[in-house]
């Protein structure tokens, strides 16, 4: 029963909301190569450093700090806009993705911690 209380559905949401960024940010380098006429050794470090941190990130939510760095990455991703002007609403799309995940995983975290010492006293008594 103890596998089931380490299971964080915040961590889950949020770390898939940061995967999906990272392929949407990584599809926008082509676009911003093509259709903005940005030079690609601008977007490519650009756009796949934004990608490429997205994934780091996903990975570092074992933490709390790595909610903030996801926070900045919202920043990031949004800021994008002032090379591909698409990216300014791709990213709000997915920082309201990622303000719905972080925000409804604490909820159901504790929710859940709630359920959970409410279970333990009725099996203390």
């Amino acid at each position: 029963m103890s596998d089931e209380r380490d299971k964080s559905p915040r961590r889950a949401m949020c770390a898939a909301v940061l995967t999906l960024e990272a392929i949407a940010v990584a599809l926008s380098v082509p676009v911003m190569i093509g259709i903005s006429d940005i030079r690609p050794a601008v977007a490519l470090p650009v756009g796949l450093g934004v990608a490429l941190a997205c994934l780091l990130v996903a990975g570092m939510l074992r933490r709390e700090s790595g909610y903030t760095v996801g926070h900045v990455l919202q920043v990031a991703a949004i800021a994008l806009g002032v090379l591909a002007p698409l990216m300014y609403f791709l990213g709000a799309i997915f920082a309201l993705l990622w303000g719905t995940a972080y925000g409804l995983g604490r909820k159901i975290e504790r929710e859940r911690a709630a359920a959970f010492a409410e279970y333990d006293q009725n099996q203390a008594s």
